[in-house]
């Protein structure tokens, strides 16, 4: 099958050529035409350029949800550089490993998250310039000054900060381009061996991924030009048949982004929530007014609230209007069956759960069609291009032996991570010929194809859809006054399928309480990395050589110290209740 092989810069200006004035993103009451956005995203693309952007540089952004996400994504893939994703809850030594990791030239951030570069901005030698979207904060050192005072931060930091709307209103449009299937966008993820890693995207493997099967439920062929890719979207449009999109999660977050990109190619407009927090009123109000056909989100971290919110406002006599709703999509975290049923219940609303991954997917898919009862949670029915692979032999297993294996898939996927040959030689795997991605998670698959997710096969804590790796969160416990040791695990929540849990030792006479322990967490990382639950005690188990017993450190958080008095010194411990925001 031939699919495009273009940038999506010459894509998305084929759909602004064909749709022009037609909606392409509202954020809240915000709402942005086509022709605005190209005309926008070009002037922008005149000032990376004006700052040595060009061809593979990578553009960071820094930013909540805002009509400028899309702006500089689509401005740096005009210049052929590479876009950057930095989560925004990430805190400043976090923003310096993935700005410094991926060599950004420029940095653009919403001011009120840019005092976070104070610390570090003197060490990111490749960045040029950092741009600031005013979002109405006070002025901060970090918008108007250089970095602080440090040997050589006038040389290494960016001289100075760059209004947003100033740079767009200095400079005209830039000249379209001939562009590559092959250019690059890096999607920054949460790791499993540590600090998050980029997972290189080709933009000709990405439309692959996202766009074959969507024209195939529109009854088109796969485009083979830009110019296709325009006539389709217009025609979709035209007949009213273009989706109407909201993304629930965060664009930082691949699962919005990717998704957005392929509602913009079937003519759809993308709807996005304005707040900083995740409000399902708000979200359940913008499906009636905008008449969204589909909301796109990330499990029960969303869906609990959302089906809450639902509950509530009937019970009041005021319920939501989801009558323009057909579809409710999820991936990057579980889907729970009783979740599931709160929207396949209200009305001919179909619930589709992908099990995909940054790097590439989906491995299973799970649909519950509307009034149907959906499959049990974590329970997916294979992709056709979906492999079970011994983890000893890396031979294909065959399907209904009972035993579990990797799952894998092959077809457009991702080239590597970004500047980490090892671990991309273990993601990306070429195999008797055929390439697969297979980023670590394991399942059982039936003989019917049913596929039972067992997990990753690591140590990585996915909490509501946000990825924590515990030695991050074990060494900033293990500064804390008085604590001798620390092992950090995931425990099941019944909304965010997982929260940060942590064992604890206290040297003696030392005092300390869940309190002091979450705020040390959270004054130096991304607040959903802090433990929700802790078990204090005398002294963490670790084996004869020093490493690490998570088996054990989840069955004293699970079921407290008595059960553990004998075998790791939990005598005495205490558990703290499920108490702080994950916000």
């Amino acid at each position: 099958m031939a699919v495009v092989s273009e940038s999506w810069a010459t894509l998305w200006e084929a759909m602004a050529d064909a749709l022009g004035e037609r909606t392409a993103v509202v954020v809240g009451d915000h709402r942005m035409a086509w022709a605005v956005l190209d005309d926008r995203a070009a002037r922008l693309a005149s000032a990376l350029a004006a700052f040595g952007v060009g061809s593979g540089d990578r553009v960071a952004q820094l930013l909540f949800n805002a009509p400028e996400y899309l702006e500089t994504v689509y401005a740096a893939l005009k210049c052929r550089a590479t876009p950057v994703n930095v989560n925004y809850r990430y805190q400043s030594e976090e923003i310096a490993h993935v700005l410094g990791d991926s060599g950004a030239k420029v940095l653009v951030v919403h001011r009120s998250l840019a005092a976070r570069l104070d610390p570090v901005r003197w060490r990111l030698a490749a960045l040029r310039a950092v741009v600031v979207v005013d979002d109405g904060a006070v002025d901060t050192p970090a918008a108007d000054a250089p970095g602080p005072d440090a040997p050589g931060a006038a040389a290494r930091g960016p001289d100075r900060a760059h209004r947003y709307e100033e740079l767009i209103a200095a400079h005209g449009p830039a000249a379209r381009l001939t562009r590559s299937g092959d250019d690059t966008l890096v999607l920054y993820t949460g790791g499993t061996t540590g600090l998050p890693k980029g997972v290189v995207w080709p933009h000709r493997s990405l439309f692959g991924s996202l766009a074959v099967s969507a024209y195939g439920a529109f009854g088109y062929p796969v485009p083979e030009t830009a110019a296709e890719v325009g006539r389709i979207a217009a025609e979709l449009a035209a007949a009213g048949r273009s989706p109407v999109n909201l993304c629930a999660p965060p664009l930082m977050h691949g699962t919005a982004l990717f998704l957005a990109m392929g509602t913009f190619v079937l003519g759809g407009t993308v709807v996005l929530l304005s707040g900083r927090r995740f409000d399902p009123d708000e979200l359940l109000g913008l499906v009636g007014r905008e008449r969204v056909t589909q909301i796109s989100l990330v499990g029960d971290a969303f869906a609990l609230p959302l089906a809450a919110a639902l509950d509530r406002a009937e019970a009041e006599g005021h319920p939501y209007d989801m009558s323009s709703l057909s579809r409710l999509v999820s991936s990057g975290a579980i889907f729970s069956a009783p979740a599931k049923r709160a929207f396949t219940g209200r009305g001919p609303i179909e619930v589709l759960d992908l099990l995909g991954a940054s790097e590439g997917g989906p491995y299973a898919i799970s649909v519950s069609p509307a009034g149907r009862e959906p499959l049990d949670t974590a329970v997916f029915c294979a992709a056709p291009s979906t492999v079970l692979f011994d983890d000893a032999t890396w031979r294909p297993m065959a399907w209904g032996t009972g035993r579990p294996g990797v799952l894998a898939v092959s077809g457009p996927m991702p080239s590597a991570y970004w500047n980490d040959p090892e671990r991309s030689a273990r993601t990306f795997r070429r195999i008797d010929g055929v390439d697969y991605t297979m980023p670590g998670d394991y399942a059982l698959v039936d003989a019917d194809g049913t596929v039972h997710l067992l997990g990753r096969g690591s140590i990585c804590i996915n909490t509501g859809g946000e990825k924590v790796y515990p030695e991050e969160v074990e060494v900033v416990i293990r500064t804390l006054e008085g604590v001798s040791d620390a092992l950090v695990v995931g425990v099941p929540d019944d909304r965010l399928g997982e929260v940060v849990a942590a064992v604890v030792a206290v040297a003696p006479g030392a005092v300390l309480d869940e309190a002091a322990v979450a705020a040390a967490v959270r004054a130096r990382l991304a607040a959903y990395k802090a433990p929700r639950q802790v078990v204090f005690v005398d002294e963490v188990r670790r084996s004869p050589s020093g490493k690490a017993d998570y088996r054990w450190a989840r069955a004293a958080v699970a079921t407290g110290p008595a059960d553990h008095a004998r075998s790791g010194a939990l005598d005495g411990a205490t558990r703290v209740g499920d108490n702080l925001p994950n916000s």
